[in-house]
């Protein structure tokens, strides 16, 4: 993939096409594509000056104080904060002149069209001991859609292969929060940036609230791209509290391992092969899995299509019991 025009791609959360491709459909809409956390976090609105002032630093700091205690960064000033993750793979690219960059496929595109888009020479690859003379790689880890983790002595290894041509691994760690053992910022090599986002493991997505987690010069030259009042006083409030409360996100690890053992079983019973995924959605694959998409969104349910893997499917999890009776009815018709 090489710079010009680059055509944006479908992902999950299209309600509005979604609406449009089915009028009929049942309603209300259960949305199964995005792999976000159908519980969210129970936030408590915050108060009138968080929307009415500019971010203060004070709240901004404690933020990346909170993130830096939740992923285990060893300090505050290696944390950088951002509205969502998505905005920090865009900037990414800014941190190093146009070269070679591998991303590990398939897996989010937007990593590989941040990269292409600022002029970079972007290939693909399939496994990490694959990347070549690359100088930048890519790595999401749990990998979505597949699930797949590479493990953190590997990516040690990778990454300071990288720093010997004063490279850049960038891992985008997601979907890693219930699953501590693929994350790497307690061993962080010096050329390294980790992302981490609020909206999935915490169903908040609309609050656009990410993190990037890299030695402090490199946090320092991401900090100044980003530039001031990056997130917003109630993103700042809602994260905080979020980042803070241990208790909700083991409770939740708990129920999301439930509720992926209950999906697993109804979708094996109609002949669907899982063949990977986390605690927030679930990869499978059918040769009709075209047909299944199309009369799932016929009664009000849209699930992740791939247009490169005709016959997966990404299911994220219901969030309500009348959901999954709905899910239920809709499989077996």
């Amino acid at each position: 993939m090489t710079a010009g025009r680059i055509e944006p791609v479908d992902h999950g959360g299209d309600l509005d096409t979604a609406r449009r491709r089915y009028p009929g459909a049942q309603l209300p809409w259960i949305d199964l594509s995005t792999g976000i956390n159908p519980r969210p976090y129970p936030f408590t609105m915050p108060p009138m000056e968080a929307w009415t002032q500019l971010p203060q630093r004070s709240a901004e700091l404690a933020l990346r104080q909170a993130a830096a205690d939740r992923y285990g960064a060893p300090g505050v000033e290696m944390v950088v904060s951002a509205p969502g993750s998505q905005a920090l793979i865009q900037v990414l690219p800014r941190l190093i002149d146009p070269a070679d960059v591998t991303v590990l496929a398939p897996t989010y595109a937007e990593h590989a069209i941040a990269w292409a888009r600022c002029g970079h020479r972007v290939s693909e690859r399939s496994a990490i001991d694959d990347v070549g003379a690359a100088r930048v790689v890519v790595v999401v880890n749990p990998n979505n859609p597949t699930g797949a983790i590479v493990s953190t002595d590997a990516l040690c290894e990778l990454a300071s292969a990288l720093e010997t041509r004063r490279g850049l691994l960038v891992v985008d760690e997601a979907f890693a929060d219930f699953a501590p053992e693929a994350s790497l910022v307690s061993r962080l090599p010096e050329r390294c940036i980790v992302l981490r986002s609020l909206g999935k493991a915490y169903g908040l997505g609309g609050v656009r609230a990410g993190f990037a987690i890299a030695q402090p010069t490199l946090a320092e030259e991401l900090r100044a791209e980003i530039g001031p009042w990056a997130v917003s006083g109630p993103a700042l409030a809602i994260g905080r509290a979020a980042l803070a409360d241990v208790d909700w996100l083991s409770a939740a690890k708990a129920r999301l391992t439930e509720d992926c053992q209950r999906l697993d079983a109804m979708l094996k019973a109609i002949g669907i092969t899982l063949i990977g995924g986390t605690h927030l959605f679930r990869l499978v694959r059918h040769d009709d899995a075209a047909i299944i998409a199309d009369r799932l969104g016929r009664n009000g349910i849209i699930v992740r299509r791939f247009a490169a893997q005709p016959t997966w499917l990404r299911f994220g999890l219901p969030g309500s019991e009348d959901a999954w009776k709905r899910l239920s009815s809709a499989l077996k018709d």
